[in-house]
């Protein structure tokens, strides 16, 4: 008996997505809740779980197709077993999958996924690419599933410091009409979450008035502090101490004393919070999203810890929802981790602000009239001019720096 595998529910007002990747082809065999497919919505992955066991027989959508929520996508024979055992007809459909792939490592056999794992496109580039043994990678995706990153990682340890070259199509002419110069293109669709990205950001910069103030922080005494204490903080609250909850919590001050920088505009109104909830922007392997740290004007360093290492996990394995980036009242977006020294960030609409923070580095500085060496930080604060005025963005901006340069006022509420 055939089961009709249909789109999941994505979310609150999303009605469709794109396939974005097929897990199983006709042919595979199925357990109960394995992903057979993942669908792209505007800003998360969702994988489509079988439920039932069996076989999956066709796809009813191409990779890339838009498909509505409750559209049937893939038929699957309930009970079938797997193409190994099933006779001539399964194998003629291995024979077909073996040749259209036969340039391509079409899965991995790690020990630690438990037995054959279909690989994505984009991790089978890299594969190829780095000349990598899929076999020898241990996933870190959802459900043990090898990601572009695992792949450059295992590459990096094999010491693999020039691509090996793989296999191209025949370069078109170039303008000197010169053939067989090896230079190739390569033409990738965008994924639906990078169109919504790109969408977002090009409104944001037509719909606002963009601008960017900016200060410098001596990172001294948060250092200091994260070196005394970071031992006994991790012993007791079983996470990292990290730079991000000091400036969550300088940030909660400062939009509490500057409660545009924590407003919206929406049609002719101005909408102001009393509460803060903090978009903290994170690199997923599909792109930049930002889920929401609620009420962390309420929460504490370690629940506020807690929260980004959470995002930062599941933004890696694909397994942030919807929900979890709903909302926000106003974002943070740490350029510094990939070591950028000062940037102009854009808000997230309809937010009206957007706090950037960038590397550290040893920088002299003039203190009581003596030149000295301290760490230091370039932070920049975008806002919507048509909301927050300038007197306002840099009060807001100078409050996070005092915040950071002397943490007890986070403790005392100054």
């Amino acid at each position: 008996m055939a089961t009709e595998i249909t789109v999941p529910q994505l979310g609150e007002s999303v009605t469709e997505g794109s396939i974005g990747e097929w897990l199983k082809q006709p042919g595979d065999a199925v357990a109960v809740d394995e992903p057979i497919a993942s669908l792209e919505t505007d800003k998360v992955a969702v994988d489509v779980p079988s439920p039932v066991a069996g076989v999956l027989s066709e796809h009813r959508a191409e990779v890339g197709d838009t498909v509505e929520v409750g559209a049937v996508i893939a038929l699957i024979e309930e009970g079938a077993t797997g193409a190994a055992t099933k006779g001539e007809e399964p194998a003629r459909e291995e024979k077909k999958r073996e040749e259209s792939d036969a340039d391509e490592p079409a899965e991995d056999g790690s020990a630690e996924s438990g037995g054959s794992q279909t690989l994505s496109p984009a991790v089978r580039r890299a594969v190829l690419e780095h000349g990598v043994d899929p076999s020898t990678i241990k996933g870190t995706g959802k459900g043990g599933r090898i990601t572009k990153e695992d792949v450059l990682e295992a590459a990096k340890k094999k010491g693999d410091s020039a691509p090996a070259p793989t296999p191209s199509p025949s370069p078109a002419a170039d303008s000197s009409g010169a053939e067989g110069s090896g230079r190739s293109e390569e033409r990738v669709k965008m994924t639906r979450m990078r169109q919504t990205i790109a969408r977002r950001l090009k409104g944001a910069q037509e719909e606002a008035a963009l601008l960017t103030t900016f200060n410098d922080v001596d990172m001294s005494a948060v250092i200091e502090a994260r070196t005394k204490y970071k031992d006994t903080f991790a012993k007791k609250h079983d996470i990292r101490l990290g730079f991000m909850g000091f400036f969550a919590k300088a940030a909660c001050l400062a939009l509490k004393d500057v409660p545009s920088v924590n407003a919206y505009i929406e049609g002719d109104e101005i909408v102001y919070h009393d509460y803060v909830d903090i978009s903290v922007a994170v690199s997923a392997p599909n792109g930049l999203v930002v889920p929401v740290i609620r009420d962390a004007d309420k929460k504490g360093f370690a629940r506020i810890e807690k929260d980004i290492a959470d995002f930062g996990k599941r933004a890696k394995e694909g397994s942030l929802t919807m929900a979890d980036m709903t909302g926000g009242t106003f974002t943070i977006s740490n350029g510094g981790v990939f070591g950028s020294l000062m940037s102009t960030p854009i808000i997230n609409p309809p937010q009206s602000a957007v706090l950037g923070l960038h590397r550290i580095e040893d920088r002299p500085v003039a203190i009581d009239g003596e030149v000295k060496i301290r760490p230091m930080m370039y932070i920049a604060l975008s806002y919507d001019h048509r909301l927050i005025d300038g007197r306002e963005a840099v009060t807001a901006l100078k409050i996070i720096k005092e915040a950071i340069e002397d943490p007890t006022r986070m403790l005392i509420d100054l």
